[in-house]
């Protein structure tokens, strides 16, 4: 079983290598303009150039105490509910829904209000 760890480790190293060098263009990620400016007037700058804000994700910032804390509970939270809720959100969404399982469908609704409350309620209140 070790074995098949290790070789989906380097598989999926070499995997991203071959993507980001030689399948990625380097279009820039199309978002709406109203989104654009609603996202800088939150303090990110570099919105509609690049998937991942640099505010959070750049180097730089990885011992910034907000930034730290902002993704250390962002992921304590994910894996948390992703335990509590019996699966994460793709296998919620793609797997049970199309069984058409209730937990799936009540947890997709949770994962989308929870959604819309952290973009709309949350984040003005923590990039204000």
């Amino acid at each position: 079983a070790q074995q098949w760890n290790l070789l989906v480790l380097i598989g999926t190293v070499i995997g991203g290598y071959i993507g980001l060098h030689f399948l990625s263009n380097d279009t820039v990620v199309y978002l709406n303009p109203r989104t654009v400016t609603e996202l800088k007037a939150l303090g990110f700058q570099s919105a509609g150039s690049s998937y991942l804000p640099t505010e959070l994700f750049e180097t730089s910032n990885s011992f910034d105490v907000k930034n730290f804390s902002i993704l250390a509970i962002g992921g304590l939270l994910i894996g948390f509910g992703t335990r509590y809720a019996g699966g994460c959100t793709s296998g919620h969404a793609i797997s049970g829904l199309s069984n058409l399982q209730l937990p799936s469908l009540v947890a997709v609704i949770g994962f989308f209000i929870g959604g819309l409350i952290m973009v709309n309620v949350i984040f003005p209140l923590i990039f204000s």
